[in-house]
């Protein structure tokens, strides 16, 4: 909005000739989000905690010791961190931009779908919330749609194709198939990062790890002197995500000040399935969906994790793990919760060097 509100004018006020350049606006987006999150975060918290009586159901079969130190603690967190990034991306993007505008679409109809499952656990006081296949066809419908607009959005020969790493000039042309496609990566990152967001600041950090890495991504895509440079496949307006990326970072770190151990407040589904779908939706408009495997390798490695074991126990009735995801089997083995979070902060920091370094080995 303020870009598009004072930008005009820079013929007259040469200092808002700063409002065109995606640095300054990104970082102005860092900092809007993360002062929205400070101001939001108690009142929130308190109106979290009031109406939820109990705070988040906790499983029974799971560690011992979340039925004591988790117990009580209010969900629907995520709230915090929607509020933040929407109004910080209105704020600071281009709202003539429509990649802007489906990333926001995705990041708030995946929340919606979280509130209501997390919804369903606190008055119910049961932790499985909204039935699997409601929820999964949910979130199909509105990656559908966001698939079906970025084609729309993004320029021939682009509009349908896939992008492989390291290799400057390929692209896999997907036809229809791509719709397909983006509907996996949008929806498997959604629920990656859900079935991650099990411990008090292990899924936030990760995230914005990846946001931040993403943000350099569309900078450099969305730009066509660097893209050319370093042999991207240049998508025009891809830039602008920067600034929503930016947002995520910001109101990812106002959120990982309540969210630190002991947690004050648990993100839910309203925050992880948005969170997501938010980084699913980014590497889908910059023709970066392989290298989010990379970048989200430790959402790829828990998701892994349950997918394995639910497979080695319906095929041959034992578990590979002593509990799925793959956090809590270390929590089993008698790993301290504060060490697991940051050993896993570190493989997700490594695993987003590995995914940056795919720009440049071409």
């Amino acid at each position: 909005m303020l870009f598009n509100l004072l930008f005009p004018l820079a013929d007259q006020f040469a200092v808002l000739n700063v409002f065109r350049y995606l640095t300054f606006r990104t970082g102005g987006a860092v900092i809007t989000a993360l002062i929205v999150s400070f101001l939001i975060a108690p009142t929130l918290i308190r109106m979290l905690r009031s109406y939820q009586n109990g705070g988040q159901p906790i499983r029974d079969d799971g560690p011992e010791t979340h039925l004591l130190s988790k117990k009580g603690t209010p969900t629907m967190g995520g709230f915090l961190i929607l509020l933040a990034v929407s109004v910080s991306t209105l704020l600071w993007a281009d709202l003539t931009n429509g990649f802007v505008w489906v990333a926001l679409a995705v990041t708030v109809g995946y929340g919606a779908i979280g509130f209501l499952d997390d919804f369903r656990k606190v008055t119910r006081r049961d932790f499985r919330g909204l039935p699997g296949r409601i929820k999964l066809a949910l979130q199909v419908v509105v990656a559908i749609a966001a698939a079906i607009w970025i084609t729309e959005l993004t320029p021939a020969p682009l509009q349908d194709t896939l992008a492989v790493p390291f290799f400057k000039n390929v692209l896999l042309n997907l036809g229809w198939a791509f719709v397909i496609l983006a509907v996996l990566v949008v929806v498997g990152s959604s629920n990656a990062v859900n079935l991650t967001d099990g411990l008090d600041g292990l899924a936030i950090v990760p995230v914005m790890i990846a946001s931040g890495v993403f943000a350099l991504i569309a900078y450099l895509v969305g730009n066509s002197v660097f893209s050319n440079y370093l042999q991207l496949h240049y998508v025009p307006g891809s830039g602008e995500l920067a600034v929503f990326l930016g947002a995520l970072v910001g109101s990812g770190l106002g959120f990982l000040w309540y969210n630190a151990p002991p947690a004050r407040v648990f993100m839910g589904d309203t925050g992880s399935l948005s969170l997501g779908g938010a980084l699913g939706t980014t590497s889908v408009i910059t023709k970066h969906e392989l290298v989010l495997a990379i970048v989200g390798g430790l959402f790829v490695v828990e998701t892994a994790s349950v997918i394995v074991q639910v497979v080695s126990f319906k095929l041959t009735g034992r578990r590979v793990f002593r509990m799925a995801p793959l956090h809590h089997h270390f929590e089993k083995k008698g790993w301290a919760e504060p060490t697991i979070v940051i050993r896993f902060w570190i493989i997700a920091s490594i695993l987003a060097l590995a995914g940056l370094s795919t720009l440049k080995l071409r």
